[in-house]
């Protein structure tokens, strides 16, 4: 069960309360006037940035509990690709590349490499590939001021939540470039859950492109192991919400492309996300060996889980960087119709 919650945690692709300061004192001690930009304004150049500038750097991710998890980022874009690696710095050495949905972590210690290719946001910043215009019914926008980072002038934004379904963002942005270089994760209550930053950047001086994708493609002497993995819908594997809830709408679903191989049986992987914040829904067949009797919810900073059978003889474990009541709500509402 602990392997499969690990996994189920690096598929969500997510990073326990951080002291900080109110999101109101931050850089400056008032919001900027006249500020017009949209939610959706402030992620499109982002985006943008992230498609036409190579960069790289250090970034620290610091969670309440003190844990703090240090990785190594190139970046590379070539206008119309984009490809990065990268290494952690503290714990077990791995590597990952990523580029066009085609993921690979490189296990040094293991001389194993796992590949897996669905659609994923980058590691850093964890932000949608697109952004929603919808994204203003959900949450509103502030903007804080100016503030110094890794060397870089930035802006500061607060993504505000409507209502107790959605965590807040508080977010520094470049000036110049674009590129987003700090972003927090905040509580209903304004506190700092999880904090993601470049300590070191460097822009347009990255390893060029065409090297990363010699190294991500450098496979020799590591065993390659592959999750052969579908695109599906919750709907076509029978799946559906009874009523929506709170914005969060169904995405992608992923199912392994064969189920009796090996009988390793992962579980199927559904999307919901309100535009901005995602929860990953894994689901399969209720087994009393390895699944508890009752429901169990767990937080890892800003991250939180949920796990119970759903259904009758289904079990599901959510995980989000959304509150605890919205993964109950999800549950609740969670029905398998065949």
């Amino acid at each position: 069960m602990r392997h499969a919650l690990a996994w189920m945690l690096l598929m969500a692709a997510s990073g326990h309360a951080l002291a900080g300061p109110s999101p109101a004192v931050v850089a400056s001690n008032a919001a900027v006037p006249g500020d017009t930009r949209s939610i959706s304004g402030w992620l499109e150049r982002i985006h943008r940035a992230s498609r036409e500038h190579s960069y790289s750097g250090t970034f620290v991710v610091l969670s309440a509990s003190g844990a703090m998890v240090s990785s190594r980022i190139w970046h590379a874009a070539d206008g119309s690709d984009q490809i990065e690696r990268i290494e952690a710095l503290n714990g077990s050495p791995r590597v990952v590349y990523r580029r066009e949905g085609l993921v690979r972590t490189f296990l040094p210690q293991a001389r194993m490499v796992r590949e897996d290719r669905r659609d994923m946001p980058s590691l850093f910043p964890r932000l949608p590939e697109t952004a929603d215009r919808g994204l203003d019914a959900h949450y509103t926008v502030q903007t804080l001021g100016r503030e110094r980072v890794a060397g870089h002038e930035s802006e500061v934004a607060w993504l505000r939540p409507r209502d107790g379904l959605r965590f807040g963002y508080r977010m520094w942005v470049a000036e110049a470039s674009g590129l987003i270089l700090k972003l927090q994760t905040l509580d209903l209550r304004g506190r700092v859950l999880e904090q993601a930053a470049f300590s070191q950047l460097e822009l347009d001086n990255a390893v060029p492109f065409a090297r990363l994708v010699g190294m991500m493609d450098d496979v020799r002497d590591f065993r390659v192991v592959t999750v052969a993995m579908r695109k599906t819908t919750a709907q076509a594997e029978g799946w559906r919400l009874r009523t929506p809830v709170g914005g969060f709408t169904p995405g992608d679903c992923y199912k392994q492309e064969d189920a009796s191989a090996a009988h390793s049986g992962l579980p199927l992987h559904c999307l919901l996300s309100d535009g901005l914040a995602t929860v990953s829904l894994f689901l399969e067949r209720y087994d009393a060996s390895r699944h508890a009797a009752g429901p169990s919810a767990g937080s890892m900073g800003a991250t939180q889980t949920l796990a119970q059978r759903v259904s009758g003889n289904m079990w599901l474990t959510a995980v989000g960087e959304v509150p605890q009541e919205t993964l109950r709500l999800v549950a609740e509402q969670l029905e398998y119709a065949r």
